[in-house]
């Protein structure tokens, strides 16, 4: 059986795996939430309706209607690949997001999380 790539999973899994890792360290949804809407432009609102929607991962982050250009200050390794060598733009926004709640979970204060 071929393995299916995280860009083709369903966005309410994949979003599941980040918030239980957060929760895992003591954050919590609504952290997690307001990182995702500060980096792809959502707003609570339609990140709730997208969770109840079949969009896939790749859908969410190749759709997001605003994102962030302080994205570019996201640097750093995730999964032993530093985050601003990525040429891939898809790539490159999931791990920026897997950056981003990887920061929260080590209990990075979230004005410094968010590149303020």
């Amino acid at each position: 059986m071929p393995r299916k790539s995280v860009f083709d999973m369903a966005l309410a899994q994949v979003y599941q795996a980040l918030v239980n890792k957060a929760e895992r360290k003591g954050r919590t949804r609504a952290e997690v939430d307001e990182v995702t809407c500060w980096l792809t432009g959502y707003d609570p609102a339609q990140l709730g309706e997208l969770m109840s929607s079949d969009v896939t991962y790749g859908q969410f982050l190749a759709d997001a209607p605003s994102y962030n250009p302080a994205a570019e200050l996201i640097v750093g390794k995730v999964c032993g690949v530093q985050v601003e060598t990525i040429t891939d733009p898809l790539t490159k926004r999931m791990r920026q997001l897997d950056k981003l709640v990887d920061e929260l979970a080590k209990g990075r204060p979230m004005e410094k999380v968010l590149r303020s």
